[in-house]
């Protein structure tokens, strides 16, 4: 019996191996999808929409302080030991001048009812009112800035996990000629057609490379780690990037944005105002305040508990009601008011200096990602040349190396350039596409990037 269910173990987990190790394919991602799932799976983006939800709750906040206050209440009091109050004796049928201690109430008493409560003018209320609009709009704002901030970072790391990637495909060419060119000095050096040395120096620049490819490999794993981070995606997802999303395309740049119609210039403005309300609430504690104020209540009194009981036990009901109004007029209160309209005045007089400044920042970054895309297309064309050119020496030298016309040192300082010329072209790529990122962002159009 124990061999059987051994057996029965060894077979149950030889099935499951190849479940186990099952390859799951990796997800092709262009820079729409990492964009598009970014939106809809990143903490920052569902954050912001909740904000957005949550500002409407607030807003109903400040609503319910102009409806009526509708509040039931209800009581029940025992008095074991009455008070005596001294009443003139004259009133029960006393001397004149006597004083007699008497009682008053019952030992029980109960009372329910409702009372409301209408403010009829608040002016913090109908300043609240006035910003319950405003708090909404900058949510939303606030919402499609972090959209962008969204877009803007993984737009950045997805061109960086692409360049890494370039790089791999460069170190793994060198890799695969430089094998091919140590293979042939090991048969050459084998038929004693080649030095020690030589075959030597070829296998410590082989260990190099491959110590480089490590180090992209690792670079690769770590820059693609950052990106479905910033997406919202589990980290254990394979992804495949497409070589076609990187392209270097013509852009306008002669057009200079409207820096005042940018989101982050927008949240300023609407912070402004709200700011504005603020001190307008604050200055509303020097108005007076009027408020209806209206109740109707039952009340049992008697020696035993009025629940239930009858007026033949001596409990007795009755209703009473009330309606008022209550008016409130604010006359010194030690300057606090003042100190607080100063305050409020203070964050909205920085607000409008942030406004300023925030101006001449995204004027800066537009100026800037110009001079960056205008440098990288100089850089790539250059670049672009020096690859070729590399590419031509790197095969001339292995010709020549080949037929004896070059020394090893010529090839492996081919091959060093060759590698260096194709990591300053991705380089190039980079730079560009990242200014381009900057650009796009600076005339506010982070969104054409999922269109």
């Amino acid at each position: 019996m124990r061999i059987f269910l051994q057996r029965m173990v060894l077979l149950m987990v030889l099935l499951g191996a190849p479940v186990l190790h099952a390859q799951v394919p990796a997800k092709e991602l262009t820079l729409k999808d990492a964009i598009t799932y970014a939106l809809e799976n990143k903490a920052d983006s569902k954050k912001a929409k909740l904000s957005v939800e949550n500002s409407e709750y607030q807003i109903q906040e400040v609503r319910a302080r102009a409806l009526p206050t509708i509040t039931a209440n209800g009581n029940l009091t025992f008095n074991p030991i009455l008070q005596l109050n001294a009443l003139p004796g004259q009133f029960f049928g006393g001397p004149e001048g006597s004083v007699i201690l008497a009682p008053l109430g019952q030992k029980w008493s109960s009372t329910a009812g409702v009372n409301l409560t209408q403010n009829i003018f608040d002016q913090s209320v109908f300043t609240g009112l006035k910003a319950a609009k405003t708090t909404r709009e900058f949510y939303q704002v606030n919402a499609q800035l972090t959209e962008e901030q969204v877009i803007e970072r993984v737009a950045n790391n997805y061109y960086q996990v692409y360049v890494q990637r370039q790089k791999l495909t460069v170190i793994d060419s060198t890799l695969k000629n430089t094998t091919e060119v140590r293979d042939i000095i090991k048969g050459q050096y084998d038929s004693g057609l080649a030095r020690k040395i030589d075959l030597d120096r070829m296998n410590v620049n082989l260990s190099n490379i491959k110590t480089q490819r490590q180090q992209i490999v690792n670079a690769v794993v770590l820059q693609e780690n950052t990106l479905k981070f910033y997406m919202g995606m589990p980290i254990e997802t394979k992804i495949v990037i497409p070589k076609t999303e990187f392209n270097v395309t013509p852009l306008n740049i002669n057009e200079t944005p409207d820096a005042t119609n940018l989101t982050q210039y927008q949240l300023l403005k609407k912070q402004e105002q709200l700011y504005y309300y603020n001190k307008k609430a604050m200055q509303a504690e020097y108005y007076p305040t009027l408020a209806l104020t209206a109740g109707y209540n039952y009340i049992g009194q008697g020696p035993q508990l009025p629940w239930f009981a009858k007026s033949s036990d001596n409990v007795y009901w009755s209703d009473f009601s009330t309606i008022g109004a209550n008016i409130k007029v604010p006359i010194f209160n030690g300057f606090a008011t003042r100190s607080k309209v100063r305050q409020a005045d203070i964050d909205l007089r920085k607000t409008k200096e942030d406004l300023i400044d925030t101006k001449l920042s995204l004027d800066l970054a537009f100026q800037n990602a110009k001079t960056q895309i205008s440098n990288s297309l100089i850089t790539i064309s250059n670049q672009k040349e020096n690859v070729q050119l590399a590419q031509d020496v790197l095969d001339n030298t292995q010709n020549n190396y080949q037929q004896g016309l070059a020394t090893l040192t010529d090839l492996l300082d081919a091959e060093n350039s060759y590698i260096e010329a194709q990591n300053n072209y991705n380089t190039a790529l980079l730079d560009f596409k990242l200014a381009e990122v900057q650009l796009i962002k600076s005339k506010g159009e982070l969104k054409t990037l999922i269109n």
